[in-house]
């Protein structure tokens, strides 16, 4: 429908403590040229000072501006969140306060991008990350279906999983089950490497592999390079991803670093975990479940080079989004 030349722009609405997860969610699906605002009110209508109408103001006179548009006329930023009268990059927005003003922007480098406010709407900077009609995850560049994963009696196989109905629609139970796992320094219980003993990863893994043919893990380890601290759940991590499941690293927090790709795991850049999930929960119906190996505890040297040639796509893809 926003394809069609019919509407100048778009605008979401949602409540403040999810938005963050949406706009970055549309900003890497719709397939569209025209801008997309997101807004929230963190007062209730019909409260002193509700500030949510004013924020769907800002937001119509974004989109009349033109502001977001390049030489062609295509949106040059993607979707934004247009809050408090400042404009801020779908990929880098969090909410960090349950009050106006309560939105910041994450990963150290610049996710306000400009201001809405005053009937005079400008942009100072331009996200490099893809977005929106350049998404390599858009609607119209997933593929009908992708290779899922199942355990039947010990044995994990593939299993053909539908992404789209018939007329190009995203599934709703095409949506990977993708979980957050955090670590932390001085949690070990001895000095031994025992990841049976990290029993959320473990649990996961097992739902994974039961219920959720696509299904993937966001690991919020240390600052800045999102390293599991603990050597039993870098293990059974790894085991996970020997069975089939992709696994994302990120720093814990609001980080400023880069969680860099290492053997095994995709660097999640200076994502929060929650971008991240999302993210990941893209590519996994772009690209598919890890192929498993025989044996998850002991993978061969070509059962790695297959593991890391499929994650290499990934990688690309959280390199440029």
């Amino acid at each position: 429908m926003l394809r069609d030349g019919h509407y100048d722009g778009a605008i979401w609405t949602q409540g403040s403590p999810r938005i963050e997860e949406t706009i970055y969610w549309l900003n890497l699906v719709l397939d569209v040229t025209i801008p997309v605002c997101g807004n929230a009110s963190q007062r209730y209508h019909g409260e002193t000072s509700n500030d949510g109408p004013r924020n769907l103001i800002d937001s119509v006179q974004y989109i009349s501006s033109g502001c977001w548009a390049d030489a062609e006329g295509r949106n040059r930023v993607g979707a934004v969140l247009v809050q408090d009268q400042r404009v801020f990059a779908a990929r880098e927005v969090v909410k960090v306060d349950a009050r106006p003003g309560g939105f910041a922007a994450s990963g150290g480098h610049g996710g306000i991008i400009g201001a809405a406010a005053e009937g005079r709407s400008r942009l100072c900077f331009t996200p490099n990350a893809k977005h929106t009609y350049q998404s390599e995850l858009n609607i119209s560049r997933l593929p009908a279906s992708v290779c899922g994963i199942t355990q039947h009696d010990g044995t994990i196989e593939h299993i053909e999983i539908p992404i789209k109905t018939s007329s190009g629609d995203l599934r709703d139970d095409a949506i990977p089950y993708v979980s957050i796992v955090k670590d932390y320094s001085y949690s070990e219980d001895d000095f031994g490497i025992h990841p049976e003993n990290e029993v959320d990863v473990v649990a996961i893994l097992r739902k994974c592999l039961t219920s959720h043919p696509l299904a993937g893990i966001v690991l919020e380890g240390l600052s800045p390079y999102g390293k599991p601290a603990s050597a039993s759940k870098l293990a059974a991590l790894e085991r996970a991803v020997y069975c089939g499941l992709p696994i994302v690293c990120v720093g814990r927090g609001n980080t400023e670093g880069f969680a860099r790709h290492s053997r095994s795991f995709i660097g999640g850049s200076n994502l929060t975990a929650t971008k991240a999930r999302m993210l990941l929960m893209l590519c996994i119906m772009k690209f598919g479940m890890l192929p498993p190996a025989a044996n998850a505890e002991k993978p061969s040297e070509a059962e790695r080079r297959a593991t890391e040639q499929h994650l290499d796509r990934y990688r690309e893809i959280f390199d440029t989004h």
